[in-house]
């Protein structure tokens, strides 16, 4: 049941900002960005919760085929899997049963955004919404993790309520309740900037290489101030925009202490604690 889905959207015909990049900061931020992909990948799902779909769906086509026993089988079935998650503790209010990732990179220019926003908003004044999306797609830096959860809290009642419709000879009714609780799955999608994570792990390489190359660590932050300002030309804000001020006057600060061959430990300590936390508060979760 579970589906991995890659796909990239790029701004068409716009030089990707990579190119200034030299090879080892490049391959830092890629390797940044798979991480978070892989480590959306490896989201638990609950094989019982997925099998109580399985055994859900599979007493609808028995009900549709007639065959009222072996959907009272099947809802046996299902309901002693969701007893299996009930009775664990701390079972969540949502149970994983299916993931999807998508994920969207712009290769443009910083320089090219506010045109490309100017565009949308002249299209949306003269209800070209069509075009407008398409424009704003093109605007986008992201991992989008598709999650597909069962409710816990509805899902098992439902059933429990189809069994004594079934019990009481009332298969239409059966039929409904069965067809609204699979109507009932709860999709939610996370979306994570890539800006702030491959930042993120720019400042955290910088920080490990420091005392070896310092030339190369510089690169790296240099790298980290580009991505910020991307992910704020993007608007992946959190409550306050003026975060990213913060976070670039922080870099500088490291650069300066690089250059002049002060310790920094601490300072990319405290920096990377601050984007992490920002990073957090930017990730949207979404409900559908």
């Amino acid at each position: 049941m579970k589906k991995i889905m890659t796909s990239i959207a790029l701004a068409a015909l716009l030089t990707s900002s990579a190119i200034a990049a030299d090879n080892k900061t490049n391959t830092v931020s890629k390797n940044a960005v798979v991480k978070a992909e892989k480590k959306a990948q490896n989201t638990q799902l609950v094989k019982e919760a997925i099998r109580a779909i399985q055994y859900t769906q599979d007493a609808l086509f028995y009900l549709n085929a007639g065959k009222t026993d072996k959907a009272k089988e099947a809802l046996k079935e299902a309901i002693g899997q969701l007893a299996i998650v009930l009775n664990s503790p701390n079972a969540p209010y949502l149970l994983p049963v299916d993931i999807q990732i998508e994920a969207y990179e712009f290769h443009g220019k910083l320089e090219d955004i506010a045109k490309m926003v100017a565009q949308a908003k002249l299209l949306v004044a003269d209800n070209k919404l069509p075009q407008a999306r398409e424009v704003l797609n093109t605007l986008r830096d992201e991992i989008v993790i598709k999650t597909i959860n069962l409710p816990l809290a509805t899902y098992p009642a439902a059933l429990q309520l189809a069994v004594r419709y079934l019990n009481e000879g009332k298969v239409k009714e059966a039929k409904d309740v069965l067809a609204m609780a699979l109507s009932t799955l709860v999709e939610i999608d996370t979306i994570i900037p890539i800006p702030l994570v491959k930042a993120e792990a720019l400042i955290a390489e910088a920080a490990k290489i420091v005392k070896k190359d310092r030339k190369q660590a510089l690169k790296y932050l240099e790298e980290a101030k580009y991505q910020l300002k991307l992910g704020e030309l993007l608007g992946y804000t959190s409550k306050s925009d003026t975060t990213y001020k913060m976070l670039e006057d922080e870099i500088k600060k490291i650069e300066k202490e690089i250059k002049a061959h002060h310790k920094t430990e601490g300072l990319f300590k405290e920096l990377l604690q601050k984007l992490k936390e920002f990073k957090e508060k930017a990730i949207q979760h979404i409900n559908k």
